[in-house]
């Protein structure tokens, strides 16, 4: 069953004319005043084309046709950032394996304009690249070998990557100027590299994080002398910057916290965001709806992030609502390891499996916008997954099993959001239950549509390219 709002089409607020909009004039907001943020009305404002462009040296490990959760935040934002007077140039790696690849947003970067310049590395990944597409080992053995290279490899196991991009990065500002330097991170290899070449070329230096640094989780330092010289690496990359962008509130307070010299005005907030350009396309092309209800995930789980609760809370609705195992599927976007399919099989919900394996960026939208329920689990109260965005970005009803923290004040005025927290079984069956009632009467909720349009990436964007314009101070 569907509810008729659900067939709104997410992104149909903006107009494809977005000269035409009506906008409230933000040019004399200073990007360093605290809760900047685009106050426009539609689609934001795009630089004159007449004027020139300031040229941009991107640092990304991580760019297409590599796929998965790292790529898109900085392919979106490269994307756009030619709209609002900035022609981005991203330093990547070239001849490496990896987990999983997307065409479809090298293909889109490309389009849009924005130069790639691959290089050499020398970092685990050059080992398998001949292997091209690798198989993603097991969270917990990917996880031992991540911490055995952060003994040896600091900040972590892709600063072989630095030679190679610094060699290229100077041979390449021969022949143009570059105006700045905007690096992203994980890897912090990248912050390294874009800090060494802001000394070389004295251009400002604008750093991305996507995710912590210290408290990274993903990062083990093995004594105190490990961690305090990543400190000190982190503090050093800070004292030269000339603009800091955070993702969320919390790591800005970390930072603060950590580093006296950093004031609240020097740190940005721009959380990820959505493209209404692949919702319009989604929707122009659809997936058939199921028949039955669908609770989608997408992305992956791992050691610490695991579908077992929600598992056991749907197995509990099937025992009490026996005729709602022929009216619910659970919908999986990504790779889903086998160990998880056995764990389903074990509470007897297997057959309300849907797997996509994992599927290029396009097709992930065109699935969450063939769903009832987007799902979503998270532990980590400090840290809001890019998916939360898409998520908002469909405007369809979010079950987000997470504590307290970010991802639930981000989701607080969507409208359309259910919280419990992520091991409590009854809390989830009693709001799977609710949803499912919802949907039987097509009375599932729509999400805000003014909490969708603020993330919309061409706003996100053009805050960016504010940024970068102050660190010139112009």
């Amino acid at each position: 069953m569907n509810n008729d709002d659900q067939n709104i089409e997410p992104g149909a607020f903006h107009n494809d004319h977005p000269e035409q909009e009506e906008r409230v004039e933000a040019d004399r907001l200073d990007p360093s005043e605290p809760g900047y943020r685009a106050r426009s009305i539609g689609a934001p404002r795009q630089a004159d084309p007449v004027a020139r462009r300031r040229k941009l040296l991107v640092i990304a490990y991580y760019y297409p046709p590599m796929g998965l959760s790292g790529v898109l935040r900085i392919a979106k934002f490269t994307k756009y950032l030619r709209n609002y007077g900035w022609e981005p140039t991203v330093l990547t790696v070239g001849d490496v394996g990896y987990f999983a690849y997307d065409y479809s947003l090298l293909e889109e970067v490309l389009e849009a304009g924005v130069k790639i310049e691959r290089t050499g590395t020398l970092d685990p990944l050059r080992l398998f690249r001949r292997k091209g597409t690798i198989k993603m080992p097991p969270d917990g053995r990917r996880r031992m070998l991540s911490g055995l290279t952060h003994v040896f490899l600091q900040p972590d196991n892709k600063i072989g990557w630095k030679r190679y991009a610094l060699k290229r990065a100077l041979e390449l500002a021969k022949h143009e100027h570059f105006d700045a330097i905007l690096a992203t991170a994980p890897p912090f290899t990248s912050f390294l590299i874009g800090q060494e070449l802001q000394k070389q070329l004295g251009i400002p230096l604008v750093v991305d994080y996507r995710d912590p640094w210290l408290d990274n989780r993903n990062y083990f330092y093995a004594t105190p002398l490990h961690r305090g010289y990543a400190a000190g690496l982190e503090e050093a990359v800070l004292k030269n910057s000339d603009g800091v962008v955070v993702v969320n509130r919390k790591i800005k307070e970390k930072l603060i916290a950590r580093y006296p010299f950093l004031t609240h005005e020097a740190v940005h907030i721009i959380p990820s965001g959505y493209d209404p350009q692949d919702f319009r396309l989604a929707n122009r092309f659809p997936l058939p709806r199921s028949r039955k209800m669908r609770f989608t995930y997408s992305g992956l789980f791992d050691a610490r992030r695991t579908p077992k609760f929600f598992f056991m809370a749907l197995a509990k609705i099937f025992a009490q609502y026996p005729e709602t195992r022929d009216e619910i599927e659970v919908c999986f976007i990504g790779t889903f390891q086998e160990s998880f399919r056995k764990m389903a099989a074990q509470l007897g919900v297997s057959s309300a499996l849907v797997t996509t394996g994992y599927v290029e960026h396009h097709q992930a939208v065109r699935n969450l916008l063939a769903s009832d329920v987007l799902w979503l689990t998270i532990y980590d109260p400090s840290i809001t997954p890019g998916k939360v965005y898409e998520y908002i970005g469909s405007r369809r009803p979010i079950l987000a099993l997470a504590p307290e923290g970010i991802v639930r004040t981000v989701l607080n005025e969507y409208g359309a959001a259910t919280f419990v927290d992520p091991e409590n079984v009854d809390g989830i069956a009693a709001a799977i239950h609710v949803l499912y009632t919802q949907w039987r009467e097509e009375q599932l909720p729509v999400g805000n549509e003014g909490l969708a349009r603020e993330h919309d990436q061409r706003h996100l964007t053009e805050r960016l390219a504010r940024i970068l314009a102050y660190s010139l101070r112009i």
